[in-house]
């Protein structure tokens, strides 16, 4: 990794900076314990007081300083073992993983927890980690690869978790707003556990120092000064998930501290092995001890107004976009499998063949289902009573995939980058957090409202990812930062939001799932009149979007306005995927399958790209909403939680196949 340091002052060193933020901790804990004393001074005997603080404050502080020095450690043996400086617990899909085990269990079989609640969120971890490398294993492990698996799989959890909660309901909904990161203590168990894992953690740790210094080279290099490398590998990772899974277990997933705390460590100086993995913990305790102070001062007489986790991707957000710029150019986009094919001739022929599939899967899916006697062909006067509830769940399902399919198209296209798309660049989780303010702020906000503020939240996120992929030279592994780092804010708000309860909570929770068995005649027709009137602009910009990917200096130079160009283009993929969002969720992934499954097919040029995607989103999305509603027939499965699952692990094997072939 490329050496990082930090802006300094004249005589100004980074350990003076971690020393002056220690010192703020120490005052902001402070704070805390007088506060506390005055809210309680009144009508509060001293044994009460000490209760207080002996058994909630106090082990509140421990933990929040262990956990963030456990997270560190797992981010920063993630990061050197793996040669990769976006690996953490959150962006493998280790959190996620460990979440979900543990939403399972308390659903189906809660005797796992009260076994170990432990084991059962290291076996989600290990589960998760297993899945990521497995896939991303033919591509050597390549950085970009790694996250967008562990992205794609914690998507998958993520809509998992929210399909649960909507069918268990308030049983688990306790634990998806505990999962938010709250560190509320009792006692000290929570504490001591973490705190001898990271004992352990870390005597294990620095016993591999030397092996660990030598991972910083390539395989081979590694090889021939005597490390195991595999068997490395995946003992470093074995610790690093224990790790991650016992803060989840206690405190629920706290993200951002795993990735920060290694990153900060570096900007400081750390480069060797035993510098990294003493400085990460500290910096990663100190992050969310801060944290934690600040969110306990803003506690009104009710709690906290945000889960400590919630408050971490609140500020962790901003500091890694304004880390971006900082960063090196390091990791390498991955190959495009269809990049090198040639184009088709007659691109008019596919698309027309793609309309034609569409359609005969429009009236498949109509037609086709399961009812009390079977599997069934509807006609005559059953069709007739069954397109009053079909039709505007297949019509809302097809608009909703062709937009989301076009807005990738066109992020592709604008930066230049087959990764780019709603759903890993954060747009879709900036919808949600437009969505969510529209519930809070109205009482009763209305259709047109709601969609207008998905797509306003949806404007701003994009806005703000090509903003900094602009001053970081739209690379690969930045563009890829800043979507984290949005959608980490994004779910931090969305947390929140959940943490505070109301009747907006679960609304949203049907919304991250993505359901469209909800949607009626009305909002039907409204969706697809917005999905052809923003697909009409597309006819008139395909000059510009065969010469933007070219860069501003040369398409400028073939007569592109680049400025106004990007504004509109910007401005049009935002609005498809607000509008598109707010129908099928954040979660699908027709975003990225979508463009990667039209290149694959030699449909590249300009205009004829972005169409054809969006017809392949919207066969997609099609099929998904009819095995949502019939794979567990009489009930409804989510739309948004099909198109994930299906389409989470394809979009991992085009990347691995386009790693195998020109990687």
């Amino acid at each position: 990794m490329a050496e990082l340091t930090l802006p300094r002052a004249a005589g100004l060193r980074p350990v003076h900076i971690w020393i002056a933020l220690g010192a703020l901790g120490i005052f902001l804990f402070a704070l805390v314990l007088a506060r506390q004393t005055a809210m309680t001074g009144e009508g509060m005997t001293p044994a009460l007081r000490d209760l207080l603080l002996w058994h909630s404050l106090l082990p509140r502080a421990a933990t929040a300083l262990l956990a963030g020095a456990a997270l560190g450690l797992s981010g920063a043996l993630l990061q050197r073992v793996l040669r990769n400086p976006i690996a953490d617990p959150s962006t493998l899909g280790i959190a996620a993983g460990a979440q979900l085990a543990l939403t399972l269990s308390l659903a189906f079989a809660p005797a796992l927890l009260a076994f170990s609640r432990e084991g059962t969120a290291f076996a989600g971890g290990v589960i998760a980690v297993a899945l990521v490398l497995a896939l991303s294993w033919r591509r050597d492990f390549e950085p970009v690869t790694v996250v967008v698996a562990g992205m794609t799989l914690s998507l998958m959890a993520g809509a998992m978790s929210a399909a649960l909660i909507l069918a268990r309901g308030d049983y688990v909904f306790s634990l998806f707003i505990w999962g938010a990161g709250s560190l509320h203590q009792q006692n000290w168990q929570p504490a001591m556990l973490i705190g001898t894992r990271l004992a352990l953690g870390a005597a294990a740790a620095f016993l591999l120092l030397r092996p660990l210094d030598l991972m910083i080279l390539d395989d081979a290099g590694a090889k021939s000064l005597g490390v195991a490398v595999q068997g490395m590998r995946l003992m470093v990772i074995a610790i690093a998930v224990w790790l991650a899974a016992s803060v989840v277990s206690q405190a629920g997933v706290i993200g951002f501290v795993g990735l920060a705390a290694p990153a900060f460590a570096r900007l400081s100086g750390a480069r060797r092995a035993g510098t990294l993995l003493l400085a990460s913990p500290l910096i990663g305790a100190l992050l969310l001890w801060i944290t934690d102070s600040l969110v306990q001062l803003t506690a009104g007489g009710g709690g906290d107004l945000i889960p400590t986790g919630a408050a971490v991707g609140l500020l962790g957000g901003p500091l890694l976009l304004w880390l971006l710029p900082r960063l090196p150019a390091s990791l390498r986009a991955p190959a495009d499998a269809a990049a090198h094919r040639r184009r088709l001739r007659r691109p008019g022929r596919a698309l027309a063949l793609l309309a034609g599939g569409a359609a005969l899967v429009t009236a498949f899916t109509l037609l086709a289902g399961r009812g009390l006697d079977g599997w069934t062909l509807a006609t005559g006067p059953l069709l007739a009573d069954l397109l009053v509830f079909r039709a505007p769940r297949v019509v809302a399902a097809a608009a909703a995939g062709g937009l989301l399919g076009a807005a990738g198209a066109i992020m592709q296209r604008l930066t230049g980058n087959p990764l780019a798309g709603p759903e890993v660049l954060g747009v879709s989780a900036g919808a949600g957090v437009g969505l969510a303010a529209a519930l809070l702020l109205v009482p009763e906000p209305g259709t047109a409202l709601l969609l207008g503020a998905s797509a306003g939240g949806a404007l701003g996120a994009l806005l703000l990812v090509l903003a900094m992929a602009a001053l970081t030279g739209f690379g690969a592994e930045k563009l890829l930062l800043s979507g984290i780092a949005l959608s980490c804010m994004g779910l931090a708000i969305l947390s929140a939001v959940f943490a505070a309860g109301g009747p907006g909570s679960f609304r949203l929770l049907a919304w991250m799932s993505g359901s469209t068995d909800t949607v009626g005649v009305a909002e039907a027709w409204i969706l697809a009149a917005c999905a052809l009137v923003l697909m009409l602009p597309i006819v008139l910009t395909h000059r510009w979007l065969n010469l933007l990917p070219l860069g501003p200096a040369v398409s400028g130079s073939l007569g592109v306005p680049v400025v106004a160009s990007q504004v509109l283009l910007t401005l049009l993929a935002a609005i498809m995927t607000g509008v598109a969002a707010f129908f099928v969720g954040p979660l699908s992934l027709i975003g990225l399958i979508g463009p990667h499954l039209a290149r694959l097919t030699g449909l590249t040029d300009g205009r004829t790209f972005v169409f054809s995607s969006a017809l392949i989103g919207a066969l997609l999305m099609l099929l998904a909403d009819w095995l949502a509603r019939t794979l567990a027939f009489p009930y409804q499965l989510p739309t948004g939680l099909l198109a994930a699952l299906v389409g989470g692990p394809y979009l991992i094997w085009l990347l691995q196949r386009g790693g195998s072939r020109h990687g």
